[in-house]
């Protein structure tokens, strides 16, 4: 691929896009960013505070901290903590900045104030309204598809900002139908690595320092720790460091991850293996990097035809990012890392969302050592065949045939799932 072509400059958009720093579970914090917004416009301290949520959304909250509440849980805590302390342009990092005495006011208020909770379905798995009402003035503010695309901001009865919601409307998103993996593969092979050093390294100091942390401390279930304790080989610790890194960040660490397809676990899962096995291999800091954008534009292709929240488990695709990205640093072939790819998304492909928490970090691991396995499958020139379940013609009909299974055939397992969590 032509580095001066519009389709390489598009592939750097893609990472540039998706590559974002985020503080904490990308839901809640969402939610927070909405709420810090709706804040803003009013000038004000809400006294009455109504979050429309859809069932996706409420799933993804229900059961992970919030960093920088004192360790408190869930909706109410994430929007308390936007109203109180969120810094609205800084975005997915609304809440870096907050105090010890803010800390205590969110406490504060979430007890002395009731917080309505419904369940919003327009037809978007991602989608929120806030609504706060002050003695003053009244505001709403409507995130859908996307962690902070607005599509809608109201004060006092007045719209300020308005997207169409009656299909996906993702403002200043490039195309991802442009992305195939073997487009992916020789935009890796031409790239000028300075393109994109400083979104990649980002993404190792953060991802890397957040796995390091996971393994120092003790978070939800330590599968990190517990996977070390086992055996010290590259594929545990490829698996250990990511799991680690979901321990601290579903458990309430306070660093900061860089996310992939709106999920610190995929950024994570994507990234931290690849630089576990680059050390291993003595790679060099150009393979590492080349490594890596192909690793994340994998999970980012896989999951366009998935959407942003889903039954469907977003470890797996990002798993089978990774598992390319190693396939790339011991130098095997496009052939391989396409069936690197499509022989994991076909073993694992049956792994449920059930929401953030602990139990992520188990199923981060899980995915990467599928795609390992994949990975010493597919060098022994071993994949599984066009209509072996959902394998197509191709790595492409593969890809679109598991999207179509996340997004539209299980919808009525989402609901499921749903109902389950907060009956």
């Amino acid at each position: 691929m032509d580095c001066c072509s519009e389709m390489y400059r598009a592939y750097i958009r893609i990472l540039e896009e998706e590559l974002k720093p985020a503080m904490g579970c990308t839901e809640p914090i969402a939610l927070a960013y909405a709420a810090a917004t709706a804040r803003a416009l009013i000038s004000e301290l809400p006294e009455e505070i109504t979050i429309e949520a859809s069932g996706s959304l409420i799933k993804n909250v229900k059961s992970v901290y919030v960093p920088h509440t004192g360790h408190l849980k869930g909706i109410p805590a994430a929007v308390a903590a936007g109203i109180i302390a969120g810094d609205p342009d800084k975005e997915l990092e609304v809440l870096s900045d907050v105090t010890e005495e803010q800390i205590k006011e969110i406490g504060e208020y979430m007890a002395s104030h009731e917080f309505t909770i419904e369940h919003l379905c327009q037809g978007h798995t991602f989608d929120m309204i806030i609504t706060l009402k002050g003695k003053n003035h009244t505001s709403k503010v409507r995130i859908a598809d996307a962690h902070t695309n607005i599509i809608y901001k109201e004060l006092d009865g007045k719209v300020l900002y308005e997207l169409d919601s009656s299909e996906d409307n993702i403002a200043c998103e490039s195309d991802h139908s442009i992305l195939t993996m073997k487009n992916i593969y020789d935009f890796v092979q031409s790239l000028n690595v300075d393109d994109v050093r400083p979104i990649l390294k980002r993404q190792i100091d953060y991802n890397m320092a957040i796995a390091e942390e996971g393994l120092r401390g003790s978070y939800g279930a330590n599968i990190g720790k517990f996977l070390l304790a086992m055996d010290n080989s590259i594929r545990t610790r490829a698996k250990a460091y990511a799991a680690a890194g979901s321990d601290a960040r579903m458990n309430g660490c306070e660093l900061p991850v860089v996310i992939n397809s709106g999920s610190g676990n995929q950024g994570i899962t994507a990234s931290v293996p690849i630089v576990i096995y680059a050390r291993e291999l003595n790679s060099s800091e150009d393979t590492m990097y080349r490594a890596l954008a192909l690793s994340n534009l994998t999970a980012i292709h896989e999951k366009t035809p998935i959407g942003r929240l889903s039954a469907y488990c977003g470890a797996v695709s990002a798993g089978a990012g990774a598992g390319a990205g190693i396939a790339y640093l011991t130098g095997a072939p496009y052939e391989i890392i396409e069936k690197t790819v499509s022989n994991a998304i076909s073993i694992i492909s049956g792994m449920v969302c059930d929401g953030a928490k602990a139990s992520c970090a188990a199923k981060i691991a899980q995915s990467i050592d599928t795609a390992l396995l994949s990975f010493f499958m597919a060098k022994g020139d071993v994949a599984f065949e066009h209509g072996d379940g959902l394998v197509g013609a191709d790595i492409e009909e593969t890809i679109n045939n598991i999207g179509c299974l996340a997004r539209e055939g299980m919808v009525g397992t989402n609901d499921e799932i749903i109902r389950l969590m907060i009956k």
